[in-house]
């Protein structure tokens, strides 16, 4: 071999020399290379995997009985939140000449809003704790009815779902179907005597003016049998504060409101009610 030397001894004879670091480096280097070589011609001649015998888990399914409980429990509409008010066991059905039309309920901060129009059919929106009339307060919503709070007992108003809900058009066979007519237009909201205009000296005796109003403006006051007063869309406690665009901060005011009033003209009113502005329009007969 190359690497192995003899060298002679003190005898004559000759012996084996040890091999220096620099060759037992080299051995290393080399039965390395050779390990190295072998696995890579076993891993292609035999592969193996490194998964093993692997298999996916299957998926669990819950049994009809468990989902049949859970689906019950469960109510998409938070009905079970306890922030919604339910119907109580005293509340009964008011008899109040109230219609209500919309409802929106906050079941995680317990507030709500509805949408309630009075005799007249004149839409207001209401927060919990306000006046829906005279001594009747919304005392709740939920998603079908509201609550309301009168002389201390709780009276149910719900939704009008009496009526068919409206068919839309759709073609049937490849022939258009034609949509239901339309319904009556609603009546006029200023309706007096059935005949939808009140007469220039009716309007100024069925109107009382009071004294001026905290903020601007001239109370309003029915005058007669008040039939004049609730047929022109007004309520007793309202404030005048404009006429056809002209502000009414006072009493003083009053003169523009009575030259407006002639046969034939129309009468735009502002009046602040519970805080709200709301346009009053009234007609004026010939």
């Amino acid at each position: 071999m190359k690497n192995l030397r003899f060298v002679r001894g003190d005898g004559g004879g000759r012996r084996l020399a040890l091999p220096g670091l620099h060759d037992v480096l080299w051995w290393l280097l080399a039965v390395g290379i050779v390990v190295a070589g072998v696995q890579l011609v076993w891993m292609v001649l035999a592969p193996v995997s490194p998964l093993g015998d692997w298999k996916p888990a299957r998926v669990r399914l819950m049994d009809e009985g468990a989902r049949s409980a859970l689906m019950t429990g469960f109510d998409p509409f938070n009905r079970d939140i306890a922030v919604v008010a339910g119907p109580s066991r005293a509340a009964t059905i008011t008899d109040l000449p109230l219609t209500l039309y919309g409802i929106r309920v906050n079941p995680y901060s317990g507030g709500g809003t509805a949408i309630i129009a009075g005799q007249d059919g004149e839409q207001q929106v209401y927060r919990i704790g306000e006046e829906v009339m005279p001594g009747v307060t919304l005392a709740a919503v939920a998603f079908d009815h509201v609550s309301l709070g009168r002389g201390g007992a709780s009276e149910l108003l719900y939704l009008d779902q009496s009526k068919p809900a409206p068919t839309v058009a759709s073609t049937a066979l490849g022939n258009p179907v034609a949509p239901p007519p339309p319904s009556a237009p609603p009546p006029p909201p200023v309706a007096a005597r059935g005949t939808g205009q009140i007469g220039a000296g009716d309007l100024r005796e069925g109107i009382s003016f009071g004294g001026n109003a905290d903020g601007g403006g001239v109370t309003l006051n029915p005058g007669g049998d008040g039939s004049v007063f609730a047929g022109a869309g007004l309520r007793a406690g309202d404030v005048l504060v404009s006429v056809n665009g002209q502000k009414i901060s006072g009493q003083q005011d009053l003169a523009g409101f009575a030259r407006q009033v002639r046969p034939g003209s129309n009468v735009s009113m502002t009046v602040r009610r519970g805080g709200r502005d709301v346009p009053v329009k009234i007609t004026v007969s010939k």
